[in-house]
């Protein structure tokens, strides 16, 4: 909320999902000390053997697929979200209220989720 409370207020949905996305991305940043930006970012936090974060334990092949999962949502939510309103202008692509609401579900959860990841160890034992 500290991202797009302003925008809300105004009922501007548009640039309250663009900050929303950019917040998640800053969580991202700000748990791993990357500097990258977009799909890069999430490939090098969420992705690898172990990755950075972790949301948990990647000891099962479900865990490891929702690992995956997890970082297909982030990128999936950059793509269609944070990237065209970025580019596209407000004119051009329409944010309803019930859209924008969703977003900030998901962008909640994403945080959530993200709050509670762990950094495994990258050491072999």
């Amino acid at each position: 909320m500290a991202f797009c409370r302003t925008e809300l207020v105004a009922d501007n949905y548009f640039h309250a999902v663009l900050e929303a996305t950019k917040s998640v991305a800053e969580k991202l940043r700000n748990r791993t000390g990357l500097t990258d930006d977009g799909a890069a970012l999430v490939d090098r936090a969420l992705g690898g053997n172990p990755p950075m974060l972790a949301i948990n334990q990647l000891k099962t092949e479900s865990q490891l697929s929702e690992q995956r999962g997890f970082a297909n949502l982030i990128k999936g939510m950059f793509g269609m979200f944070r990237n065209t309103t970025a580019h596209a202008p407000k004119v051009s692509w329409e944010m309803s209220k019930g859209d924008a609401e969703d977003l900030l579900t998901l962008a909640s959860l994403v945080h959530r989720r993200l709050d509670a990841a762990i950094m495994p160890s990258r050491v072999s034992d």
